[in-house]
């Protein structure tokens, strides 16, 4: 929202929310209804918009997950500063100017007599529209761009825009209503002119339209992507052209460089900003990020691809949860997965800052049902040791496993790969320390007992082994967790643990992996679920409390955390993840694998020193 909102800044349909495809269903219908029960007399076009509308929805869209890979490597980064949550949020409408364009655009060629039989192709017609787009339309954005920037139409309008001094492809679209149209009426010369001159055509239209997402999403990309030979090949292009640096330049000087795609009039006008050229060339030799720290995550469920970073962006600042249109899309979610599976490597999708260090996660193309499956256990590990010896030869101090990366039946939590290469200078780290201290610092102050009950697990063992040692009684459901549990307690401990066969008053329970409905049935009302595990428990009962996975909240000064981390809330950090970043920041030497565990309560106190906190909210 700009400053000092002026008249005609939301949208119209603001209040339907994601409900305001509403508004071109009656389009769509129409359309459809007319080419299957007329198809001879029906104009195509009608439909063709309609297609058009959603191919610029996925043009769009190619470009947010492309800039955000890229940026997460890190390489040619134009401003290494942070993207948040409040950014993300004020730009997750901005497919609001294609449905504006969509309604405008279905209605002018249901009015227009002009508009209707137009040709598929015409050579005329295309080559006026550039160069009324290279005059009329460059010369009216210029001076429109420079009245935006006085303080009255600035801080009631173009204020909105600049509020994303990092830009992603999407800043390019999100302005004012007012603005928009304001916008439209320009690019409505060229489209306007070649209609009622006769010249329009299909694909000069299409053409028109698909320049200007091609050349809004590169210019505001936060990573140069011109080569610097196209420059030198032909020299005056720089004087049509623009570059993602160029218009950077704009959103962090804010008084130079107005230009809308070709950069002639800041030329003309001496507005063009002196360090242009410089920035430009220190961008294309900004080399790949290599990191401190890298946490190693897979996919989960299929829809997960559309809520990982790199996916859909509002998606990915909300935590992961099941979406009807989601559903809808199982096509493009089944050839997500077969193209993750054929891609067969690890990626990149979140590039992060903090203090002395940089940390990246990266992904596995694996989701969480091929660790089910014992005929993918050799080809993923492998997938993981690889990664890890990537990472030793980037020189990475740190590798956390993440998620089922790591595990007893597995790997034997990541001891497999140390064993393999005895030799890493990479530090290996599975985080079961801190998960351990995470989930005993989340039990009330006060409770003297408690309930056990989910797969057993190295951190399993050790949560049980610290509350018994600590004096709090822990009763067990089941008989053959209590007998392999008492085994590994040491003989002090042991009457702290008990097999309890009835009566579960105890209003605190901790739970893992194969926690049952009817388990949880047995608890009484108001009781707190306590997960142990990488996973959350199918929530059952909702008079009772559920708490996160072991996580923490990372510090505000965390930088460009921008996604939620699966089904964690905004700025949580699955502790596996966080137990790198502090192995990293305090230089611990040591690995993390195998039936290690650190002092719980020196690794508790180090994440706090550095600034991480509990997450006390429910999940």
């Amino acid at each position: 929202m700009a400053s000092t909102p002026g008249i005609l800044t939301s949208w119209p349909w603001e209040a339907l929310g994601n409900f305001k495809y509403v508004l071109v269903a009656p389009m769509i219908a129409h359309s459809m209804y007319s080419f299957i029960t007329n198809p001879k007399e029906t104009d195509i076009s009608y439909v063709l918009i309609s297609l058009l509308m959603f191919s610029r929805m996925l043009h769009n869209q190619v470009w947010i997950s492309l800039s955000r890979y890229r940026t997460a490597k890190g390489n040619n980064l134009i401003v290494d500063k942070s993207i948040d949550f409040e950014q993300v949020d004020r730009e997750r409408n901005w497919d609001d100017q294609i449905l504006f364009n969509w309604l405008i655009l279905y209605f002018a060629f249901w009015t227009m007599e002009s508009a209707k039989g137009m040709p598929v192709w015409r050579t005329d017609g295309v080559v006026l529209m550039f160069l009324l787009h290279t005059g009329p339309v460059e010369f009216l954005y210029y001076w429109l761009h420079r009245a935006l920037h006085h303080h009255f139409l600035y801080s009631r309008y173009h204020s909105h825009h600049h509020s994303s001094i990092v830009t992603e492809p999407i800043t390019s679209v999100i302005h004012p209503f007012a603005e928009h149209i304001a916008y439209f009426l320009l690019f409505a010369i060229p489209m306007l002119t070649v209609q009622l001159t006769g010249l329009g055509s299909i694909a000069g239209i299409t053409l028109y339209l698909t320049y200007i997402d091609l050349m809004n999403n590169m210019g505001h990309c936060n990573f140069e992507v011109i080569p610097s030979w196209a420059f030198t090949i032909f020299p005056p292009l720089k004087f049509l052209l623009y570059t993602p640096s160029y218009h950077s330049l704009h959103h962090t000087q804010f008084r130079t460089n107005y230009a809308l795609f070709m950069p002639f009039y800041d030329y003309i006008y001496g507005t063009m900003d002196k360090s242009t050229d410089a920035l430009y060339q220190n961008s294309l030799k900004k080399p790949e990020d290599v990191p401190d720290v890298v946490h190693l995550t897979h996919l989960t469920t299929p829809q997960s691809i559309y809520q990982i970073r790199i996916g859909f962006a509002s998606l990915a600042s909300e935590p992961l949860s099941s979406k009807w249109y989601l559903w809808i899309m199982w096509p493009v979610t089944l050839w997500s997965m077969i193209m993750t599976w054929i891609y067969g490597q690890t990626f990149v999708i979140e590039r992060n800052t903090f203090e002395k260090i940089k940390a990246q996660s990266w992904a596995l193309p694996r989701y969480t049902v091929h660790y089910l499956l014992q005929w993918q256990k050799e080809a993923i590990n492998k997938l993981v040791e690889e990664a890890i010896l990537e990472a030793e030869e980037k020189g990475i101090k740190v590798v956390s496993l993440g998620l089922l990366n790591q595990g007893e039946r597995f790997n034997r939590n990541g001891q497999v790969y140390l064993e393999k290469h005895p030799k890493l200078k990479v530090k290996v780290v599975d985080g079961s320390s801190l998960a351990v201290a995470v989930v005993v610092n989340s039990i009330p102050v006060g409770t003297s007992h408690v309930v056990f009950r989910g797969r057993l697990s190295k951190v399993a063992y050790s949560v049980v082994s610290t509350l018994c040692h600590k004096g709090i009684t822990v009763s067990t459901i089941r008989k053959d967790e209590y007998e392999k549990l008492k085994k590994a307690l040491p003989s002090e401990d042991t009457n702290n643990l008990v097999l309890s066969t009835k009566g579960y008053n105890h209003k605190v329970w901790l739970v893992g992996e194969n926690l049952t409905e009817t388990e949880q049935s047995l608890a009484s009302k108001g009781t707190i679920y306590i997960p142990f595990s990488q996973f959350p428990p199918k929530k059952t009962r909702k008079d009772c409390s559920y708490l996160n996975t072991p996580a923490m909240l990372a510090p505000k000064s965390f930088g460009n955390l921008h996604a939620c981390e699966n089904w964690l809330p905004r700025r949580a950090m699955s502790a596996w993840r966080v137990a790198g970043i502090i192995h990293a920041l305090e230089g611990w030497n040591v690995d993390e694998c195998g039936d290690t565990i650190f002092d719980i309560n020196k690794v508790w106190e180090a994440a706090l020193h550095n600034g991480f906190r509990p997450v006390s909210s429910p999940a």
